[in-house]
């Protein structure tokens, strides 16, 4: 419970912190800066120099080829500062990903307004949430935490924009089956007759159609439709949802037919 509680705590403080500010820069050290132009200020040593190299030339191109202008700075005991936003000429198209280990999150983003007509507020505390949590890092690495958020933002920007952040987590599909199977057997329960030469109750089932319907349409199905186009992950939300429903009301018929009271 401790755990779910700091989750939740981290989601609102991400939200308040993105939402009302934008990241500061009280201090300028222009001395950190590198001679030549590039996208990527890899201070923390967060990318292998392939993945610098890589990283470096998909940003480029993809400024040139969108208009879209990434950045991406690390920091750990020292930062330039101030002085990135002239180096940079940080804009209302730029985009500037800061990675610091320090923090509780490793990611954190300078957003340019333009952005956001894409990209709304909320798709930026997912997008912290998802891949700069410790878990994700612990698993991933800090070098696979930014390329894969960079990534997602890419992802999106061609496409036009996202309402939210791309892909399906192993965590998140693991509560949408839960709840479609919750929404099952509240279905199945509430389709059991009650009366007899009944098969299916479906004035009980229709009045709780807002809590199982929501349960699975809502939770169970939504995320997956809005994050990904696999067809597999709402097949088996599907049959776990039938599933449980057949369950539900199996087991209810047995209840129901145990407490009934004995014909004299």
């Amino acid at each position: 419970m401790p755990s779910k509680i700091n989750y939740l705590l981290g989601i609102f403080l991400s939200l308040m912190i993105i939402l009302f500010n934008s990241p500061s820069f009280a201090i300028s050290n222009p001395d950190l800066l590198p001679k030549n132009e590039t996208p990527i200020i890899d201070l923390a040593k967060t990318l292998s120099p392939n993945q610098k190299e890589n990283l470096e030339k998909t940003l480029n191109n993809f400024e040139i080829e969108s208009g879209w202008k990434i950045k991406y700075l690390s920091q750990f005991e020292s930062s330039p500062g101030s002085a990135i936003k002239d180096f940079w000429k940080l804009d209302e198209t730029s985009l500037l990903i800061i990675a610091d280990p320090r923090g509780g999150n490793l990611l954190n983003f300078n957003v340019g307004d333009a952005y956001f007509s894409f990209l709304p507020r909320l798709f930026w505390v997912e997008l912290q949430t998802r891949y700069g949590n410790q878990y994700y890092v612990r698993e991933h690495g800090e070098d696979g935490a930014v390329l894969d958020a960079i990534n997602s933002v890419k992802i999106c920007l061609e496409r036009g924009g996202c309402q939210v952040v791309p892909g399906l987590p192993k965590e998140q599909y693991l509560w949408t089956l839960s709840t479609s199977i919750l929404g099952g057997l509240i279905a199945g329960f509430s389709a059991a007759p009650r009366k007899k030469n009944e098969l299916i109750s479906i004035g009980f089932l229709a009045l709780l159609s807002p809590l199982w319907g929501m349960l699975f349409g809502v939770f169970g199905i939504a995320p997956i439709i809005t994050r990904t186009s696999e067809i597999l992950p709402l097949i088996k939300n599907g049959l776990a949802f039938s599933a449980a429903a057949i369950g539900g009301y199996i087991l209810s018929q047995t209840l129901f037919s145990k407490y009934q009271s004995p014909k004299v």
